[in-house]
């Protein structure tokens, strides 16, 4: 009960006058006891008792030095530490204990600064979560980047973080914009900067140059400082608020889509952080003015490199394999690939063009390279058993020739001809060839006869064709000695 001059005085009354004892004044007045002893005077000041001993005592001088110089390291590295010098107390003592007596990092304020128009643009990317592909899961990013001055922002959901991502994003929300701002703003990702030794950084030379081509001077936040590029920081906030909260994207153009509407109806109307009755949409206008112009062309981002076709006729690309023309296998050629095309080149000319494809293990292949290649396996086995009949019958071309004329299956008539070869001998085949080249016949089953027909007049035996099955190997029989069946 909040103590009042009135209780206080009807406190004082029953004690003295009426001579009620504490707790029944108390009660009585539903005051606390303490609060009844404090208006009589009757509280009376502690003595503090003495600290109980702990059996993290000994160790406090080791363990504050060793705090004061690592303040990030774990308790049960303490732990082992101070085991090794005699502490016989539990991991989970010293763990309650080191979080009391840990240094807190000092937080460093930071001075509110609001950027010229025009004058910089903050980049991010947000993680989204996994999504599905042929063939497996991608992770799926969203690429953020905001006018500091108006806060209008542009995003697209990606699948890879490459610098030739960065640099296609980044010409895209420059022409999203219609102008480029003076600076671009990054964190310390590989993609960005390769080597960094405090304020000296090494930028990726992809990024520098389309940092030259679009007249930008890339900069870089501190390191472990997100405060510095707080501006995407708190769009990225905000989209996951307001966007990507309760939404599922099943997939990036889709998405994309969504983003876009989403920003013109709703990111770029909300009110402006400190511009008062003034949208973000409306202060963008006016800075759209202060922005650089856009270079013409627009530079490429396209990632251009050196490729092997391997011997069956495709490239890898990201555990992909794509399809090329059979001509160009164990070849290198020039691919040139974005996020929605692969391209394989040869000089100036396109050899194969496909859809980019972000699967995993995904075999992309045009219909035309497969059937110029197995055209092009058929015509050399063909060659091949035509080669083999030619020399033991030279006039077998003729017959080739009559088949071609009928318009007849030539591999077939050419398969069945090497099987006639095979079962009843060079002479013999080469007699019926003779035989029905002369007589104009041209019938795959005229030459069967006539084969039959040598056959006889020679008197060779009869023909057995011998299938094997496919798990036994044709292999030769190395003899021995049959003395040994007698022991």
């Amino acid at each position: 009960m909040k103590s009042t001059p009135e209780l206080e005085a009807e406190i004082l009354r029953l004690h003295y006058a009426e001579h009620w004892p504490v707790g029944t004044i108390a009660k009585q007045l539903e005051a606390h006891p303490d609060q009844v002893r404090r208006v009589l005077g009757l509280d009376t000041a502690r003595t503090p008792s003495q600290p109980r001993a702990r059996v993290v005592d000994p160790y406090r001088p080791f363990i504050d030095d060793t705090l004061r110089r690592y303040p990030k390291l774990l308790a049960t590295r303490l732990y082992d530490m101070v085991r090794e010098r005699g502490y016989p107390g539990s991991v989970r003592t010293l763990r309650a204990f080191i979080a009391m007596v840990r240094p807190r990092r000092r937080r460093e304020p930071y001075l509110l600064i609001e950027t010229l128009p025009g004058e910089q643009a903050q980049v991010d990317w947000a993680y989204v979560g996994k999504l599905t592909v042929p063939g497996g899961e991608r992770a799926l990013w969203l690429f953020v980047m905001v006018l500091a001055h108006s806060r209008a922002l542009w995003g697209e959901f990606v699948l890879d973080l490459s610098v030739h991502s960065l640099c296609r994003s980044l010409v895209r929300g420059a022409r999203a914009f219609h102008g480029v701002s003076r600076q671009w703003l990054f964190d310390n990702p590989k993609t960005v900067v390769l080597e960094r030794v405090g304020t000296v950084a090494r930028f990726h030379p992809t990024l520098l140059t389309l940092c030259a081509a679009m007249r930008v001077e890339p900069k870089l936040c501190a390191v472990a400082k997100p405060e510095h590029k707080g501006k995407v920081e708190r769009a990225i906030r905000y989209l996951r608020d307001r966007f990507l909260a309760g939404r599922t994207i099943t997939g990036v153009d889709d998405g994309n889509r969504a983003l876009a509407r989403f920003i013109a109806e709703v990111a770029h109307t909300r009110p402006h952080p400190t511009l008062a009755q003034r949208t973000v949409g409306e202060v963008f206008a006016d800075e759209r003015a202060r922005l650089l112009a856009l270079p013409d062309p627009l530079p490429e981002t396209d990632r251009v490199e050196p490729i092997q076709v391997d011997l069956q006729g495709f490239v890898r690309i990201d555990t992909n394999r794509y399809s090329v023309p059979s001509e160009h296998a164990e070849q290198v050629r020039t691919l040139v690939v974005d996020d929605r095309t692969v391209r394989v080149v040869h000089g100036k000319t396109v050899v194969a063009e496909h859809a980019r494809s972000w699967g995993r293990r995904q075999v992309i292949e045009r219909p035309e390279h497969r059937a110029a290649l197995v055209a092009e396996r058929r015509a050399a086995r063909a060659l091949k058993g035509r080669d083999r009949l030619r020399a033991v019958a030279p006039m077998f071309d003729r017959i080739v020739a009559r088949w071609g004329a009928s318009g007849s299956s030539l591999g077939r008539r050419v398969s069945r001809a090497i099987q006639l070869l095979d079962l009843y001998g060079d002479m013999v085949f080469a007699a019926a060839v003779a035989d029905i080249d002369v007589r104009g016949l041209s019938d795959i089953g005229a030459l069967a006869v006539a084969c039959e027909h040598h056959r006889k007049g020679k008197k060779r035996p009869i023909p057995v064709e011998l299938v094997l099955p496919d798990h036994l190997d044709d292999a030769d029989v190395i003899p021995h000695d049959l003395e040994s069946y007698d022991e």
